[in-house]
């Protein structure tokens, strides 16, 4: 035995295995470097479903976030953000996404997928094809971003839907993704969930990871909506938060009857521990929506920040949700609002270019001064789904003349029709609360009806 020589062959075997073990090393800090694409994946270990992002357990603690603020979602205890779309029109994708990494965020990035409640033809192959190559395009000018944690594809693509054959464009989108990214998994996001909808899924769609289900005031019927759909597998809600323009009560004239922003506050808590921080075993997180403002039948229907950029009371409970502690000031509170000694469920009648009277209750858990702005607006004629593009109607501030305790007088408009009446309370600490009140105004009666009226009461 040449006793040099296996030790020489020795040393060239640690050697080699030396440099195997640093080549490894280098790859695994590749996969989850500052400049390289983070490693989500998808496990089950004692029969729970968590998201991993770099071999690190993630919940998702996170808000739809578009125009919104994404270091004030950061302030808050967020940790990602969905978005609808990869460029939005005021930013492109990699923007969003280089935000997102110094805002120590990830991103649930949308892919926008044609619905056929916008004249999509999932028949089409020819169109379905060249709507695949766009979004193949999208996903590789993005998967290796390290801000990257998910692709959504589509929203609520089973909303007015009739033609099953979208579930197959969405598998051949998912298809191509794990195809040439291998890192982030796929999901889509759909409006509630039901047996039909998740048979129709799982049968056409199957590559996906998990779904993702979007839900509002019946959110809280989730875990059982689920259960009884026959889905038992992971799931995100990408979606959730105010009652919805559709669930609630309406007026005498069919205008729906919005929550003030203290009634959304304390409807956003019990909805998150009834639906999402109830189920460990497949819930991986949530979206609430919206982080920002958007006109969508008011103003302030469904955005956690006002329209100046006023953080409301939601904003305040998603804090103490995601960290455990309030922020250092809280948001004025909403007590009660009155127009006319009526509330918003008390079908408010004015008469065309009467003068009225308007008070609201507001508390300042933290004594700061509150200021009010006041206005009135036409009632939105808008009947779009989805979240679907909405003018907003013209402000009409000049009818009110607020006075020095909280309250204002009005004038009525002198056209007759439907309207809002709409009060914010702001801080000196950048916060808000706020309220609206649909009334309706009647035309003003005549001369000769007046006349008459009293005439009939004397007998005459």
């Amino acid at each position: 035995m040449n006793i040099s020589g296996s030790f020489l062959s020795w040393k060239r075997q640690l050697a080699l295995l030396a440099g195997m073990i640093i080549a490894a090393n280098c790859l695994a800090q590749e996969n989850t470097s500052p400049n390289g694409p983070a490693k989500v994946e998808l496990r089950q270990a004692d029969g729970r479903w968590q998201l991993y992002v770099n071999h690190q357990p993630f919940f998702v603690k996170g808000a739809g976030l578009e125009f919104g603020d994404q270091e004030k979602l950061a302030a808050a205890g967020g940790n990602s953000f969905r978005t609808w779309r990869t460029d939005n029109g005021q930013e492109t994708g990699r923007q969003v996404l280089d935000r997102a990494q110094k805002n120590g965020l990830y991103v649930a990035m949308g892919l926008d997928v044609a619905g056929e409640r916008q004249g999509f033809d999932y028949s089409d192959s020819n169109a379905v094809a060249k709507q695949l190559a766009e979004i193949k395009s999208q996903v590789l000018q993005y998967k290796d971003h390290p801000a990257l944690l998910m692709w959504d594809i589509g929203n609520e693509l089973n909303l007015n839907s009739q033609n099953p054959k979208v579930w197959d464009a969405v598998n051949e989108i998912s298809k191509m993704i794990h195809q040439v990214d291998p890192n982030h998994p796929t999901t889509t996001s759909v409006a509630g969930v039901n047996k039909e909808l998740v048979d129709e899924i799982k049968s056409r769609a199957p590559d996906l990871d998990f779904l993702s289900v979007q839900s509002y005031s019946d959110i809280v019927n989730l875990p059982g909506e689920l259960h009884d759909s026959g889905w038992n597998g992971p799931y995100l809600v990408t979606e959730w938060g105010a009652t919805g323009h559709w669930e609630c009560g309406k007026t005498s004239w069919g205008a729906p009857i919005e929550d003030d922003s203290s009634v959304k506050a304390s409807l956003y808590r019990k909805r998150y521990e009834a639906a999402i921080a109830a189920d460990s075993t497949n819930c991986l997180g949530s979206y609430v929506f919206l982080w920002g403002q958007k006109q969508e039948r008011t103003p302030t229907w469904y955005g956690m920040f006002l329209p100046f950029g006023q953080e409301t009371e939601a904003v305040d409970v998603m804090q103490d949700i995601w960290t455990g502690h309030w922020p250092e000031f809280r948001s004025p509170q909403l007590k009660g609002f009155w127009l006319d000694g009526k509330s918003s469920f008390q079908n408010v009648h004015l008469n065309a270019g009467g003068n009225y009277t308007a008070k609201v209750q507001v508390q300042s858990p933290d004594n700061a001064p509150v200021t009010y702005v006041w206005n009135i607006m036409e009632e939105s004629q808008a009947q779009t789904i989805g979240g679907d593009f909405e003018s907003q109607p013209a402000d009409m501030p000049d009818l009110v003349s607020p006075n020095h305790t909280g309250g204002a007088q009005i004038n009525a408009p002198t056209k007759p029709g439907a309207y809002r009446l709409f009060v914010y309370a702001l801080d000196n600490h950048g916060k808000g609360a706020y309220a609206n009140i649909p009334f309706y105004v009647d035309a003003k009666p005549s001369a000769v009806a007046t006349t008459s009226a009293i005439n009939s009461v004397h007998g005459e």
